[in-house]
């Protein structure tokens, strides 16, 4: 799945119902009482993806909206309960340095999971449009698996290398001399 279906995902897969049904069927007597809600909640359930974050909306009384810029997520992670893997969905949780052990965002009902993943990876690293093994083309002169030149932080990284080559040859010069 390459990026740009990825940014069409709008809607969770359609099996997302039929396991929050099998969920809910659990609760036996609590049946309606757990599925109204999770059946609002799958109908409202939208995400799009951008050049920045990614977003999230659902709800109908409480509705909720969560907005993600790619360099705050932290940490993905991709799981599946027994429901998702027979019906071949999953979650992707997205962690930010908020300070709390659950997941800020959780993309449910994705089908293409693995992709979502290696999408969102590619974009919180700065990597977006390589490869998914990671071996980009490094330009002329690069090291492989540098950043390619441009941007804020690459020019930053730079000074700091050379300012670290610097001291490294002043203390070689002192040593020598003594």
């Amino acid at each position: 799945m390459d990026d740009a279906a990825i940014r069409r995902i709008e809607r969770p897969h359609p099996n997302l119902l039929v396991a929050y049904f099998l969920q809910a069927l659990g609760t036996l007597l609590g049946f309606p009482f757990v599925m109204l809600p999770l059946y609002f909640k799958y109908h409202t359930l939208r995400y799009k993806f951008d050049d920045e974050g990614i977003s999230a909306s659902w709800g109908i009384i409480f509705h909720r909206e969560i907005y993600l810029t790619y360099r705050r997520i932290q940490d993905i992670h991709v799981s599946r309960n027994l429901f998702e893997r027979w019906l071949g969905i999953g979650k992707v949780a997205l962690q930010t340095a908020a300070g709390s052990s659950s997941a800020e965002l959780t993309l449910e009902g994705m089908e293409h999971y693995e992709a979502v993943r290696d999408y969102l990876y590619g974009r919180m690293r700065g990597t977006a449009g390589t490869p998914r093994d990671g071996a980009a083309a490094a330009p002329a002169g690069a090291a492989a698996g540098a950043p390619e030149a441009g941007g804020e932080a690459v020019a930053l990284l730079r000074a700091i290398r050379a300012d670290i080559e610097g001291v490294r040859r002043a203390l070689e010069g002192r040593q020598a001399e003594g």
